[in-house]
């Protein structure tokens, strides 16, 4: 009789276990994807910053596609849905879905910031992270095109 408890125990902590894990969800920035390190992952929320100009509705659908930027890297996301009002270009935004072989975000839900002032922190600290990036990337090009600039053949 106790065996069979421990097995029915067992068996009902593992289901609830792999249904724990079935539901989980990882918060990832552009830069996480562009280094391949969600790779496997079933779900997985992107955030960043929507990037200007790169919002494209398709007429007669709801489907819009857009890019979120951390500034040092983009992931490309397609919606099929009614996007929060507060979501504009230039704003913070997470993205939840699955990528696709081209590498594009498959989202099945887009959550925006909630006023002028809040950026969900995972997604302050990876633009800010993102923005030293891209200025010490530009810097060394600068100083590279400058140093080239000076030398003589």
């Amino acid at each position: 009789m106790l065996l069979a408890i421990g097995v029915l125990i067992a068996v009902a902590a593992t289901l609830v276990l792999n249904a724990f894990r079935s539901n989980l969800v990882f918060f990832v920035t552009p830069t996480q994807v562009a280094a391949g390190e969600v790779q496997g992952r079933d779900a997985l929320r992107v955030g960043g910053l929507v990037q200007l100009d790169s919002i494209r509705r398709e007429p007669g659908s709801l489907r819009v596609n857009f890019v979120l930027t951390d500034n040092a890297h983009n992931v490309p996301v397609v919606y099929d849905g009614v996007l929060p009002d507060l979501f504009s270009a230039g704003k913070g935004a997470i993205a939840q879905g699955r990528l696709d072989a081209s590498g594009r975000l498959v989202a099945t839900e887009v959550l925006a910031k909630h006023d002028e002032n809040y950026m969900p922190p995972e997604v302050h600290d990876a633009v800010k992270k993102g923005t030293a990036q891209a200025a010490a990337a530009s810097a060394a090009a600068l100083a590279a095109t400058a140093s080239a600039a000076g030398a003589k053949p």
